[in-house]
C-alpha cells in the first residue's frame, strides 16, 4: 500500500463515531466480538438468574445507559445463537432506543420454545446496533404515482 492509501485506512478504521456511556452493571461495556461486526452484544445484570417458562417474557436490565447523537437511533435485535439453540428471542424487534431517551437500556426477552430458560447475570442476551436515520416529512396528495406492483399485498410478487 501507498502512504496515501495506508492514511485512508487508518482513518476509515479509526474515526469511529463516539457516543457517551454510563455503565452501572458490574460488566465492561458493550463491543464488537469481531473486526467487521455491526452489533455489540449486550449482557444481563442481573442479582439472581430470572426463570423464562415456555411462552414467558421478562424485562432484563443491561445497566447501560446512553446518549446518542441527534440523526442516530440504537436498534435493539436478538442473539442468533440463543434463538436457535434455545428458542430465546425479543418481543419488539427491532427494538429502537431513540436519540433522547436517557433511561436504562432493558431487553424484553421471550422464550419462545418448549423448555425452560434461566438467564443469567452477564449472560450476552441481545445485540445492539447504531444506525443512522432520517424523519420524515409527509405531503399530503390526493393520489399517489402508479407503479409495476400496483396494490399487489402479501404475496403478489411471485410464490418463490
Amino acid at each position: 500500500m501507498t502512504i496515501l492509501s495506508n492514511f485512508a485506512f487508518l482513518y476509515f478504521f479509526t474515526n469511529n463515531m463516539k457516543i457517551k456511556i454510563v455503565n452501572k452493571s458490574k460488566h465492561t461495556l458493550p463491543g464488537y466480538e469481531t473486526e467487521f461486526s455491526a452489533g455489540m452484544d449486550l449482557r444481563a445484570d442481573l442479582d439472581e438468574p430470572v426463570l423464562l417458562k415456555p411462552l414467558q417474557r421478562s424485562l432484563i436490565p443491561t445497566g447501560l445507559f446512553i446518549e446518542l447523537p441527534a440523526g442516530y437511533e440504537a436498534q435493539i435485535r436478538p442473539r442468533s445463537g440463543l434463538a436457535i439453540k434455545n428458542g430465546i428471542t425479543l418481543l419488539n424487534s427491532p427494538g429502537t432506543i431513540d436519540a433522547d431517551y436517557r433511561g436504562e437500556i432493558k431487553i424484553i426477552l421471550a422464550n419462545i420454545s418448549n423448555e425452560e430458560f434461566y438467564v443469567h447475570d452477564g449472560e450476552r442476551i441481545a445485540q445492539m446496533v447504531i444506525s443512522k436515520h432520517e424523519q420524515a416529512e409527509w405531503i399530503e396528495v390526493e393520489e399517489l404515482l402508479e407503479s409495476e406492483r400496483g396494490t399487489g399485498g402479501f404475496g403478489s410478487t411471485g410464490t418463490n
